[in-house]
């Protein structure tokens, strides 16, 4: 499943290179956001981090989006069918690799078990300790970090003395 994961977030940043419209660049980035949302929540045993994470980073989607809506021009979106073929090919083949590789397991009743060990092994004393831990903290303190400079920067961008965003 990780697997699969990390090369769908491969073939959505190689995307990224090919948009050029604001509306496609912010929906890769949604896309992308969930994604790595899902690979942080399959490495831990809770979701509940990388729900948190995938919301703040919907949130900073929204303002660029409000951003992008009151500064750009209405270009009008062009969508590339030979780049929309071949990813789907891609996406289509990498799905039956997966699918017809030995080690791509299917059963759910392990994927339960293996579930059902994690949650009555561990405390959540132990759950909410590993987020402050030395590989989680770090993702932490760069969010913390990332949030502050997004409010500074939209407190800046919306100033009331300045007045409306795009002038008429």
């Amino acid at each position: 499943m990780l697997t699969m994961l990390m090369s769908t977030s491969i073939m959505t940043a190689s995307m990224l290179m090919f948009m050029s419209h604001p509306m496609s660049l912010g929906l890769i980035l949604l896309i992308q956001s969930l994604i790595v949302a899902l690979i942080t929540g399959f490495m831990f045993s809770t979701f509940w981090f990388s729900y948190i994470m995938f919301i703040i980073m919907v949130g900073g989607i929204l303002v660029l989006f409000i951003y992008m809506v009151s500064i750009a021009s209405n270009e009008l979106f062009k969508f590339s069918n030979l780049l929309f073929m071949s990813m789907m090919m891609f996406f289509m083949s990498m799905m039956m690799l997966f699918i017809l590789n030995d080690k791509f397991n299917l059963n759910m009743y392990n994927s339960t078990q293996d579930i059902n060990y994690i949650y009555k092994s561990l405390t959540p004393m132990i759950n909410f300790t590993k987020y402050l831990n030395y590989p989680s903290s770090t993702i932490l303190f760069f969010m913390i970090i990332y949030m502050f400079i997004t409010l500074v920067a939209v407190v800046k961008i919306t100033d009331i003395k300045q007045g409306p965003l795009r002038q008429n």
